[in-house]
């Protein structure tokens, strides 16, 4: 990240913070109330998110750090809770249509979704990494990436797709939409290599014979990650902040973060 783009990103979290501007939508209270009358905390998650919220294909089992997060969350608050398929593209929609009362499945605190959308404190942190095949004769190497004639994906809605179309020169983007995904793209040879964060490369390569991460020799783009839900609801931003707080101080954030691998990129 730019010192102008990290300006810019502190800038506009303090003004929602601290003030209703460009952060309005929901009345005060409103979440927690329509929660609790409810009985149920309704959810966003991606469910391809590996690592972070995903759906067994096999058994429909979720799992995941925000799936863990999600379950203490609805215990701490007394009530049931609901999961409800979103994803990076529909995310503010669903979230301004209260189809979910937050999304829980690794949001990276973009500057433009901070205009949109209010966060709870951060909690995880992640670059940008890269995905390739291990038999790739064209991808070896980080320095491989930006060539003529390499084709990156990116999933559509995701940070990485402003990101790697401001920094790429010379290889050509693909946006992939859903129900595409990167790694069938790879296999189809559509692309060359594909940009993921983290927890999804690292997930993707411990369950596989075939993807190798690479990691960026400087840092490119590290954002933070947080929960997000609807605009102006201050008591609500202050219940999930409080959460967070509460978990990283008992312990249960850490305890998943280890189960899940990914102690390494938690904000301290």
């Amino acid at each position: 990240m730019s010192r102008r783009q990290g300006d810019r990103f502190w800038a506009v979290w303090l003004l929602c913070l601290a003030s209703a501007l460009g952060c309005t939508g929901a009345a005060a209270g409103e979440v927690l109330e329509r929660v609790q009358a409810r009985g149920a905390l309704k959810v966003c998650i991606w469910p391809d998110y590996q690592r972070i919220s995903f759906r067994d294909p096999r058994s429909g089992q979720l799992s995941g750090l925000d799936i863990d997060l999600a379950t203490a969350l609805a215990a701490d608050l007394n009530v049931k809770l609901e999961f409800v398929d979103s994803s990076f593209p529909t995310l503010v929609q669903d979230l301004h249509t209260n189809r979910c009362d937050v999304a829980m499945f690794g949001i990276a605190m973009l500057p433009k979704r901070m205009e949109q959308l209010q966060f709870s404190t951060p909690y995880l942190q992640s670059d940008i990494h890269a995905v390739t095949t291990r038999t790739s004769r064209t991808v070896r190497q980080w320095s491989d990436i930006d060539q003529p004639g390499v084709l990156v994906g990116v999933q559509a809605g995701t940070f990485m797709e402003p990101v790697m179309r401001q920094r790429l020169r010379y290889a050509g983007l693909v946006s992939i939409q859903l129900p595409q995904t990167r790694e069938r793209e790879l296999a189809a040879g559509r692309v060359d290599v594909f940009m993921t964060d983290y927890p999804y490369g690292r997930a993707l390569v411990d369950s596989t014979e075939w993807a190798a991460l690479l990691v960026p020799p400087t840092p490119i783009h590290p954002l933070p990650y947080a929960h997000a839900s609807k605009p102006g609801d201050a008591q609500w931003r202050a219940t999930l902040s409080s959460f967070i707080a509460r978990i990283r101080q008992d312990g249960r954030l850490d305890s998943a973060a280890r189960r899940h691998g990914l102690e390494s990129i938690l904000l301290p």
